[in-house]
């Protein structure tokens, strides 16, 4: 009798313990909003690869392997904002629009100025910045409107509405017209005397003065320059991530972020 009840009271212990296990284990399993704070996690490490152009001094530059400039911290800011992560590389100015085509880049940042031609196959963010374009030319020069540069050599860089600018007023075939890959080297061009003008973005222009306004160069503002605006790109119907980076840019500009990082850049 006295093992039986032993024996039967061992039973009743371990089942108590098994039970007592399963409601410990059932009970974790429902916490409440346990798999939605660790979906809300995962959605907010996701990674996108940004594509750049980063030989467009303030906006883009390199220091040794690491892409800086305004639109860099402006970058990290935006996905700090919209809850994402960025892989940004330096693709050149092509690549970028062929990354975005292919789906290899998931978002585009380089001073892109919004066009109706562009929306036709790219989405746009919100704007980030306004902008226009300027005429960079030695000091003697003469020219003092974008009439003058006609009969003249002007860089450009290629595919930007600063090509297209000079294109619209003297056409596509304007045989003094010279298309480079990155506006420094156009810069270059103008400063050995193989071009008469570069035609770029004012802030590029401007930054290049800095630079280089000892040498004997001055800015040519053409009111017949429009207002541009730039956003970042996305693959026309990728609307969730331009809502993650609309997300972003809003949250920066209410937070105050955006102005400082504005500030840090251009000073006026």
């Amino acid at each position: 009798m006295n093992i039986k009840k032993l024996f039967m009271t061992g039973v009743i212990a371990l089942s108590v313990s098994a039970l007592v296990g399963c409601g410990a284990a059932k009970d974790e399993a429902q916490q409440p909003g346990a798999s939605d704070e660790k979906a809300g996690a995962a959605e907010q490490t996701v990674t996108y690869k940004v594509g750049t152009e980063a030989g467009f001094p303030p906006f883009m530059w390199m220091e040794g392997t690491q892409v800086v400039g305004f639109e860099a911290d402006l970058l990290k800011a935006i996905a700090e904002g919209g809850g994402f992560q960025v892989d940004l590389q330096n693709t050149g100015w092509d690549p970028l629009f062929n990354g975005i085509d292919t789906g290899k880049i998931d978002l585009g940042i380089a001073a892109i100025t919004i066009t109706e031609k562009r929306k036709e196959t790219y989405d746009f963010s919100e704007p980030y910045f306004d902008a226009k374009q300027l005429i960079l030319v030695p000091k003697d020069s003469t020219v003092s409107k974008l009439d003058d540069l006609e009969g003249k050599k002007v860089g450009v860089q290629s595919a930007t509405t600063g090509e297209a600018v000079v294109q619209d007023k003297f056409g596509k075939t304007y045989e003094g017209i010279k298309g480079y890959d990155d506006i420094p080297a156009a810069v270059d061009d103008l400063l050995s005397g193989r071009l008469d003008a570069v035609v770029a973005d004012n802030a590029v222009v401007k930054k290049y003065l800095e630079k280089i306004g000892d040498q004997g160069f001055k800015q040519i503002d053409d009111p017949s320059f429009e207002l541009e605006q730039y956003g970042l790109i996305v693959k026309k119907g990728n609307q969730e991530v331009l809502d993650k980076v609309n997300a972003g840019i809003k949250a920066i500009k209410e937070n105050g972020k955006y102005q400082e990082i504005y500030n840090q850049y251009f000073s006026e």
